[in-house]
């Protein structure tokens, strides 16, 4: 792969199988990512005919890549919100624990780096927390309104674009430093606007959040496509199966982190729903149930509006059991919990009654850890522990599972290989 000479084709020709691929995803819920040490829930729907197709170690490479990328903007974002929260405290409990668990996911990283090419996990990680470093210290300068000091961020990302490029380069031959370099821009760009954005209290942070993190299943195709080459894994990153899993993971890694993030929100403003940060959050929780539900629709036209219905009320449910929770109405959080429980049947129906392939009984089944992940994260967040960042992140530890189970079924639905 000569990504110098053929670098705008790919990315282009990246973004359009994307889209595409993406358009046969079919729905969400919760269980293990391929990085996880935890096994993966509901063994009955593994056996789906066309999970091979899903499952080839090129696919589970551009998922885990997809699924760590995706994690690594929202956790970021979730604490350069946190520090911005709390003035630029990072002694603050709230934001050592944030940063905590946005730093086990660079240990991940370096773990899935390390796990093909040993020698440059280190370097690797050295180099990732390098960068995010740089960013906080944007962020403070912002903050601070020291504007040599974010000037001087910006530098150093810059420059660390370069050192990473021929980082990458050096291990991945197929992976050109400037190419690499290159895809890096809109990463940095994005987060420093998302950045800008947090520290003036604009209202469109959660989207350009969202924005940032929306470009990684493309850095995640192309790093896929030269290890792919590289190692001589089979399969095809770039095939359609390959791109239906990886953008479920995607998609559904983004509804929990913005789940979290709109709850967040809502348990900080005292439960008010109308509050300007609560609906830009709620907003871009909602885009991502829009994307997902024309995403159903692109493949299966007549299931996209029953899906959004669906998929809306169990975020609403959530909201109610974390309103419950915070103003001390046990009837109104039992009252969620026994609505969750009844959405889990209704769903796994819907989604059998579009992809048979998936019993109903299997995707229900499927949804426990989601529904029980969730609910701790908002039970610590109510309660201001710190644990609410490992929580969320546990909740969304379960997602790229769920895209591997999903993408079997609806691949074997649309003959996918």
């Amino acid at each position: 792969m000569n990504l110098t000479n053929s670098g705008k084709t790919r990315l282009a020709a990246a973004a359009v199988a994307t889209l595409m691929t993406v358009s046969l995803a079919a729905c969400g819920s919760s269980s293990t990512p391929a990085s996880s040490t935890t096994p993966n829930s509901s063994p009955s729907t593994t056996a789906v005919a066309g999970t091979a197709a899903t499952t080839t170690p090129a696919a589970e490479l551009r998922a885990t890549l997809t699924d760590l990328l995706t994690q690594h903007v929202y956790l970021a974002g979730i604490a350069l919100k946190t520090a911005v929260d709390k003035g630029g405290n990072l002694k603050d409990p709230s934001v050592v624990a944030a940063v905590t668990t946005l730093d086990g996911n660079s240990v991940a990283l370096s773990k899935a780096i390390g796990s093909v090419y040993p020698a440059a996990a280190t370097p690797f990680l050295q180099s990732w927390r390098q960068h995010i470093g740089f960013f906080v210290n944007y962020t403070l300068g912002k903050a601070t309104k020291n504007a040599a000091m974010a000037a001087q961020a910006k530098s150093d990302l810059n420059g660390y674009r370069t050192s990473f490029g021929q980082l990458i380069h050096s291990v991945v031959p197929e992976l050109p430093a400037a190419a690499v370099a290159q895809e890096l821009i809109p990463h940095v760009q994005t987060l420093l606007d998302t950045i800008d954005a947090l520290v003036s209290g604009k209202g469109d942070a959660f989207a350009l959040l969202s924005k940032a993190a929306a470009h990684m299943p493309m850095t995640a195709d192309i790093l896929a496509g030269g290890i792919a080459k590289n190692k001589g894994l089979s399969g095809d990153p770039d095939d359609a199966a390959s791109g239906l899993r990886s953008g479920l993971t995607y998609l559904l890694d983004s509804h929990v982190d913005l789940a979290g993030i709109a709850l967040t929100q809502a348990v900080i403003k005292g439960g008010n729903l109308k509050d300007p940060s609560v609906v830009a959050a709620v907003n871009a929780l909602d885009a991502n149930s829009v994307a997902l539900s024309q995403a159903v629709g692109s493949a299966y036209p007549a299931a996209a509006t029953p899906f959004l219905q669906s998929w809306r009320q169990h975020i609403g449910f959530f909201v109610n059991y974390t309103l419950g929770k915070a103003t001390k109405n046990a009837a109104m959080a039992a009252q969620a919990k026994s609505d969750l429980n009844g959405y889990r049947t209704s769903f796994g129906q819907l989604i059998n009654s579009v992809v048979p392939e998936l019993p109903a009984d299997a995707v229900a089944q499927e949804l426990i850890p989601h529904v029980a992940t969730l609910l701790t994260t908002i039970d610590a967040l109510v309660g201001g522990k710190p644990a609410v960042y490992p929580d969320l992140e546990m909740a969304a530890m379960h997602m790229p599972g769920t895209a591997k189970i999903l993408a079997g079924g609806i691949a074997a639905n649309k003959k996918l290989s």
